[in-house]
């Protein structure tokens, strides 16, 4: 409903949401956050940890380490900024990534905006090389 916020803490411990402001977030190995709704945001800490969002002005953010972030309404981003992340969006909204090298130190990080042309829509992406790539 309007404003109901989820979150949860542990090995596959998920949370979802459905409503306008209504949040979801997770912290945990697997732990999925998703959120369907005007400004309802997910956010999750984990490995294997994922973030969705299909409302408009709603963002998807994870820092887990293999984790995705998709952003699929209008006017949101999808941020994932863990080692061997990436994520999607929708046409005309933003992702960001974030790449590593073998020792774990952050090499770059970057933002892009869903353009169709040089970003998809739909579509996966990390960095390699510093470069968007289209991930599996």
């Amino acid at each position: 409903g309007w404003s109901a916020n989820a979150a949860t803490t542990g090995v596959y411990a998920n949370a979802a949401t459905t409503g306008v402001y209504a949040n979801a977030a997770t912290t945990g190995w697997s732990a999925n956050a998703a959120t369907t709704g005007v400004y309802a945001n997910a956010a999750t800490t984990g490995r294997f940890a994922h973030a969705a969002t299909t409302g408009d002005y709603a963002n998807a953010a994870t820092t887990g380490d293999y984790a995705h972030a998709a952003a699929m309404g209008k006017n949101s981003v999808a941020a994932s900024v863990g080692r061997n992340g990436k994520a999607k969006a929708a046409l005309n909204n933003w992702i960001v990534v974030s790449e590593y090298g073998n020792d774990g130190a952050l090499l770059s990080v970057r933002t892009a905006k869903v353009d169709g042309e040089m970003i998809k829509a739909d579509t996966f992406y990390r960095l390699v090389g510093g470069e968007f790539v289209e991930a599996n």
